[in-house]
C-alpha cells in the first residue's frame, strides 16, 4: 500500500448553483499514476483543479500528506499542472520556457542551466534550446510543457487531457513517453482523460467517474475485466449486457441456456445482469453452440472483424479474427471466466 500523498475528503463543488461534486472522496498514493476517466462534464477536471488549488471547494478538505492545504494558493503547492493548451510563451525560446519557473524563484544561472539541460535531455529535446516555440511540432511543444513542469521538481504533476491536440500516432507515442517519465522520476501523476484506451495504457489506477461520482476505482485490468456496474462496462470498451438469472453459485442462465461462471454470493434465482466482452465469444458451427445468432453486419477493423449478431432479437457485438458472412447462422460459446455477473440494482 502506497503512502497517501493527496487526500480529498467530502469535497463539494458547485458552479452557478449546479452541483459538480458532492461528498467526493479520493486518496492518491505517493508515486502512483492515477487517471480520472469519464465523459465530458463528469467532474474530473474539477477534481484536478481542486487538487491544484484553482478551485476552492464549497466544503470538504484537501490534504497533501498530513497537511491540510485548502487555503494554500496554487503556486505554493508542491504541484504543477499541464493543460491541454500548453500555455507556452511564444516570445521565449525552448530553454527560457523551461527555465521560467526557476527564474521566478530567483535562482542563479549556474543552478538553472544544468537543471534545464538535464530536463531537456530527459524529454528528448537536448539541442533544441534556442529553437522558437513556433518552430516546434505539437509533440515537441508538449515535451517542452512537460519539461517546464518537471524542472521545478513537483511532488505531484496534474495533467488535464494533455494529448488531446495530437494526432493518433503521436498520441500513442506520448502515452508511452509519459509513462516512462513517471516511472523514471517517481513523481505522482494525476491524469484526466475521456479516452478509455489511454487510461488503460498508462495508469496504475483508474478512477471511473460519472455525474460527479466515482463509479469504480481499480487497476486497468480490474476495471476492464470486472466492471462494477453497467456504466463502467459500457464506458470501458464494448460490452454485451444481457438479463440473466443466477441459478446458484457458479451457474447463471441467460438466452434460454445455463452457463458455468466464476461468480458466487448471489441469492438463488436472483435476477442479474450478465456482461460478456465481444472478444470473449467463441464462434462455432450452429450445432456446437450453446447460443445461436444471425450475423447482420460485418465490419473490418484491421486487427479483427466486428460482427453485429442478432440473438433472439437482441444485438450482440462479437470481435473475431475470422469473419462470418451477413445472413450466416453461427453458434456461440462463452467460457466461465468470460462471464461477469452484476446485481440488477447496480445498473
Amino acid at each position: 500500500m502506497l503512502k497517501p500523498i493527496i487526500t480529498l475528503k467530502d469535497i463539494a463543488v458547485s458552479f452557478d448553483g449546479e452541483q459538480v461534486l458532492k461528498n467526493f472522496n479520493l486518496t492518491i498514493g505517493d508515486g502512483e499514476f492515477v487517471t480520472l476517466l469519464g465523459p465530458s462534464g463528469c467532474g474530473k477536471t474539477t477534481v484536478l483543479r481542486t487538487i491544484g488549488g484553482f478551485v476552492t471547494p464549497d466544503s470538504g478538505d484537501v490534504f497533501f500528506g498530513d497537511e491540510k492545504i485548502n487555503n494554500v494558493p496554487p503556486h505554493k503547492r508542491a504541484v504543477n499542472t499541464i493543460f491541454q493548451k500548453y500555455a507556452l510563451f511564444p516570445h521565449l525560446n525552448v530553454y527560457e520556457n523551461v527555465a521560467f519557473g526557476l527564474r521566478l524563484k530567483k535562482l542563479p544561472e549556474e543552478t538553472i542551466r544544468p537543471k534545464v539541460l538535464e530536463m531537456l535531455e530527459t524529454v528528448g529535446l537536448r539541442g533544441f534550446e534556442r529553437r522558437s516555440i513556433n518552430q516546434l511540432s505539437g509533440g515537441q511543444q508538449q515535451r517542452v510543457a512537460i519539461a517546464r513542469s518537471l524542472v521545478n521538481q513537483p511532488r505531484v504533476l496534474l495533467l488535464d487531457e494533455p494529448l488531446g491536440a495530437l494526432d493518433l500516432k503521436l498520441r500513442k507515442e506520448m502515452q508511452l513517453e509519459l509513462k516512462r517519465l513517471q516511472r523514471e522520476l517517481n513523481i505522482t501523476f494525476v491524469y484526466v482523460t475521456h479516452d478509455q484506451e489511454e487510461a488503460l495504457t498508462m495508469s496504475d489506477t483508474v478512477v471511473v467517474m460519472n455525474k460527479g461520482n466515482i463509479q469504480q476505482i481499480g487497476s486497468p485490468q480490474d476495471i476492464y475485466n470486472e466492471p462494477r456496474n453497467a456504466f463502467v462496462a459500457k464506458f470501458i470498451g464494448d460490452s454485451n449486457i444481457v438479463d440473466g438469472i443466477m441459478e446458484k453459485d457458479f451457474l447463471v442462465s441467460f438466452g434460454g441456456q445455463e452457463f458455468a461462471c466464476v461468480d458466487r454470493g448471489f441469492k438463488p434465482r436472483e435476477p442479474v445482469q450478465v456482461v460478456i466482452r465481444p472478444e470473449d465469444v467463441d464462434i462455432v458451427p450452429p450445432s456446437a453452440g450453446k447460443l445461436t445468432g444471425l450475423v447482420r453486419e460485418v465490419i473490418f477493423k484491421g486487427v479483427h472483424f466486428e460482427m453485429h449478431v442478432d440473438v433472439e432479437g437482441k444485438e450482440w457485438l462479437i470481435h473475431s479474427t475470422q469473419a462470418s458472412q451477413p445472413g450466416e447462422l453461427i453458434g456461440m460459446n462463452i467460457g466461465p471466466d468470460e462471464i461477469h455477473i452484476m446485481s440488477r440494482e447496480e445498473v
